[in-house]
């Protein structure tokens, strides 16, 4: 855990305090920087998941499905 002085905008952090539920203020940055990270993270999984999404052939998908019902894998 690293000590930074910073200056925050008191309303936005009241508010943050407020909806969060948060007792303290290093509490409520904390989660906040915690959400921020996982928030992009998540943006970054979705984008890479819809690159790979587009090369999906869902044609060749059910016919390998059908084929390995009737069991000619």
């Amino acid at each position: 855990m690293s000590v930074t002085t910073i200056d925050l905008d008191d309303d936005a952090l009241a508010k943050a305090m407020r909806v969060s539920g948060g007792a303290t203020k290093k509490d409520v940055v904390n989660a906040a920087l915690r959400e921020y990270a996982e928030r992009h993270e998540r943006a970054t999984q979705r984008a890479r998941h819809m690159q790979v999404a587009q090369q999906w052939d869902y044609q060749g998908w059910q016919q390998l499905r059908d084929a390995e019902k009737r069991g000619e894998e």
